[in-house]
């Protein structure tokens, strides 16, 4: 069954406590910012930043809106990311059997990282130019191996930030999705089958951000394609 995320986006006041708590965690260096004409900062996620709040301005119905969207690793339930680095070295990307956290080892820097990078429908991944190592969100497993919930679910303050058992995690998010689209009618849930970190969109999930789900467009391919392409190339190696 292993672990579950549900990231309730209408509660969500990008206060970036979760930003913060995850620098605090993993004791990440801080980063220099500039201003870029966004209230985001750092502009994008990086080897020391795994969590970064996006935001996103749009016009509904001519009113403005604010969309927050804190963005990490979705610790996919097939993830493609680990199956494309198992053509360089088996030990570099693994599955933590007890949560199902996908965890990247110092041995990612065996590892082709754009090409890990690439098999990301998110774009998650990030490598550090010197050391080569690639980073991500790791769920913060030594917290939750420790009964402890991840750093950035215990500095939430508005309920946005919610983990538990997966299919505890799967309940709350349908009934919270039912509870919201009087509200919302075009809520949804993003990618709930494929991933540990179920996000409920408010309106369409791109209007959060290019990567919010997975992209089922024609010009690309969807993480089972992904899967299935990656697992073949893996088998004529």
């Amino acid at each position: 069954m292993g672990k579950s995320f549900f990231v309730d986006l209408t509660r969500c006041t990008a206060c970036r406590g979760c930003q913060i708590a995850c620098k605090q965690w993993h004791k990440l260096p801080a980063e220099e910012t500039i201003n870029w004409g966004s209230h985001q900062n750092p502009r994008d996620l990086s080897f020391t930043s795994y969590r970064l709040v996006r935001f996103t301005e749009v016009v509904v119905e001519g009113k403005v809106d604010w969309l927050f969207f804190p963005e990490q690793c979705r610790h996919c339930v097939e993830p493609p990311c680990m199956y494309q680095a198992m053509i360089d070295d088996e030990s570099a990307i693994i599955r933590d059997e007890l949560t199902g956290a996908v965890i990247f080892t110092r041995n990612t820097k065996n590892v082709d990282a754009q090409g890990v990078r690439d098999a990301c429908p998110y774009d998650i991944p990030r490598v550090d130019a010197e050391s080569k190592v690639m980073s991500k969100c790791d769920m913060c497993l030594d917290r939750v191996h420790n009964g402890l919930k991840p750093a950035c679910v215990t500095s939430c303050p508005t309920g946005t930030m919610n983990f538990g058992d997966e299919e505890e995690m799967r309940e709350l998010a349908e009934a919270r999705l039912e509870e919201v689209k009087g509200q919302y009618p075009d809520a949804v849930l993003g990618d709930p089958d494929d991933v540990r970190v179920i996000y409920l969109f408010q309106q369409d999930p791109l209007s959060y951000f290019t990567k919010a789900v997975a992209d089922l467009g024609p010009l690309h391919m969807n993480r089972k394609q992904m899967f299935a392409r990656i697992m073949g190339r893996r088998t004529r190696v």
